[in-house]
């Protein structure tokens, strides 16, 4: 007898709260029936580099204990790292060694909050880089952060971003053969972004991510545009989405991904798990 698809768990992500304190964030995502949040290290919600981080990360994890949610961590804040230039320096670029204290801090983090896995993305390429080359110093960065994942027992989650290096579920794979197809080294697929700019159809994208897939976020989007929207106003069939994840066994978060929502956060938050409640109602029955 076929076993019953895998529940969904959905989570949203802080950098559509960027209003609120962390605390507030996840007493409003508590209370809207989410199962997670998607932490992204920033100045505003958690800062990897605080004096206090110790006391700020032991605190989060009894808050989240206390309301019952899951975590991810993600790194993917655009002018972290340099006020000038989104996403840099990468593990290509001058000045790696930064992006690697930032990616192991990350990893120490999430093992003390019980996070499975640390998001990142790749950057750009630096101007000028041959694609093998780029290949080449992406993979040894990654190794290096392998390390400290080894160390911590958390996974790493790399995202194919639109417009980035490791723009396509291809080419992210491509990368985890060149890290020796470590155990450690997966995926985060990000729905909206594959419809985006994937060649292939956006279910042959799950399908082909699914060995490794160990994060999801979700959006929804329009095929070209790389701009986050809330669900129902770009062209995603979620019923099929979600139905595609649930018959994969995906047991990581499903977290939805509207940066723009801010200044509305909690309805945008309340709208967007309604629609996913019903699409997956829809999905159950498909």
């Amino acid at each position: 007898m076929r076993p019953p698809p895998t529940p969904l768990k959905f989570g949203y992500g802080t950098n559509g709260f960027t209003h609120h304190r962390l605390a507030d964030v996840l007493a409003v995502l508590a209370d809207l029936g989410y199962d997670g949040v998607a932490l992204t290290l920033d100045h505003n919600h958690l800062d990897p580099y605080a004096d206090d981080l110790p006391r700020r990360v032991a605190a989060l994890a009894r808050q989240l204990g206390r309301h019952g949610l899951d975590v991810t961590v993600e790194t993917g804040a655009p002018y972290f790292l340099d006020r000038w230039n989104k996403h840099l320096p990468t593990l290509m670029s001058e000045g790696s060694e930064v992006r690697i204290d930032l990616l192991r801090r990350a990893l120490r983090i999430a093992a003390d909050l019980g996070s499975p896995t640390v998001h990142l993305c790749s950057g750009p390429a630096p101007e000028g880089l041959e694609e093998q080359d780029a290949f080449k110093r992406l993979a040894e960065g990654v190794e290096v952060v392998l390390e400290s994942a080894e160390k911590y027992g958390v996974a790493l989650a790399f995202e194919p971003e639109p417009y980035m290096f490791v723009d396509t579920v291809e080419r992210c794979l491509r990368l985890g053969q060149l890290v020796g197809g470590h155990a450690l080294f997966g995926i985060t697929l990000d729905i909206g972004h594959a419809h985006c700019v994937e060649e292939h159809p956006l279910l042959d994208c799950v399908r082909r991510a699914a060995p490794r897939l160990r994060n999801v976020q979700i959006e929804d989007m329009r095929r070209g545009v790389h701009q986050h929207l809330e669900f129902g106003a770009g062209e995603i069939d979620f019923p099929a989405v979600l139905t595609a994840l649930r018959e994969l066994g995906h047991r990581g978060l499903v977290s939805v991904e509207i940066q723009g929502g801010s200044l509305d956060a909690p309805e945008v938050a309340r709208r967007s798990i309604e629609f996913l409640r019903t699409a997956e109602r829809a999905a159950a029955e498909l």
